[in-house]
C-alpha cells in the first residue's frame, strides 16, 4: 500500500485554525457574555448588579402555578418594589424593560407588593434557556380571580430574560 502525504499550505492551514477558533468563540460566548449582570439605569448612570450579588439578596422563596409551564414551580426572588426603593431611591412612575432577546417594553404602576424579581426557579439558577437569568412574576395574580392560567395574555405582563431596567421619571 502506497501512502500519500498531503501538503496544505500556510494560507490553508491558517484558514483553516482561523475557522476552528471562530467555532469554539461562537460556542463560547454566549453563555459567557449572556446573563452576567442585570444593568440598572437612573438617567445618565448605569450601574451593573452582578447576578451573584443579585441571587444572594434573594430572601423571599414560595411555590407559584406557572401557567407557562403548566405546574407548580418553587421560585426565589427578591419583592420588586423593595428592590426599585433600593436602586433607585423610590418607585419610578414608569420602567423601561430590555431583554436578552432586545424585547423592550416600558410599563407603570409597580407600586404593587405582588410583583417578584425570580433569580432562581426549582432551586437553580435561572438561565437564558430557562427564560431568565432574572424575571419579573407576579406572586399573588390570582388574589382578585381576573387572570385565567389557561389564557396565556393573561400574564403579558411578566417579563423574562431581564438584561436592563431603566427608571423613567
Amino acid at each position: 500500500m502506497n501512502a500519500v502525504a498531503l501538503h496544505r499550505s500556510p494560507w490553508v492551514r491558517a484558514r483553516s485554525r482561523l475557522a476552528c477558533v471562530l467555532i469554539f468563540v461562537s460556542l463560547a460566548l454566549p453563555s459567557a457574555a449572556f446573563a452576567q449582570a442585570l444593568n440598572m439605569i437612573n438617567g445618565d448612570v448605569t450601574q451593573k448588579i452582578t447576578l451573584s450579588d443579585l441571587r444572594a439578596i434573594s430572601d423571599t422563596t414560595f411555590t407559584l402555578y406557572d401557567p407557562y409551564q403548566g405546574r407548580d414551580v418553587e421560585m426565589r426572588g427578591i419583592a420588586f418594589r423593595r428592590f426599585l426603593v433600593d436602586q433607585f431611591g423610590d418607585v419610578p412612575p414608569a420602567l423601561h424593560f430590555v431583554a436578552w432577546d432586545d424585547y423592550e417594553v416600558t410599563l407603570e404602576g409597580w407600586d404593587d407588593p405582588s410583583w417578584y424579581l425570580i433569580t432562581t426557579e426549582d432551586g437553580d439558577p435561572l438561565t437564558i434557556r430557562t427564560r431568565g437569568p432574572v424575571r419579573l412574576v407576579e406572586r399573588d395574580y390570582n388574589e382578585q380571580g381576573d387572570r385565567d392560567v389557561e389564557n396565556l395574555r393573561d400574564f403579558n405582563d411578566w417579563i423574562w430574560m431581564i438584561r436592563s431596567i431603566e427608571a423613567k421619571w
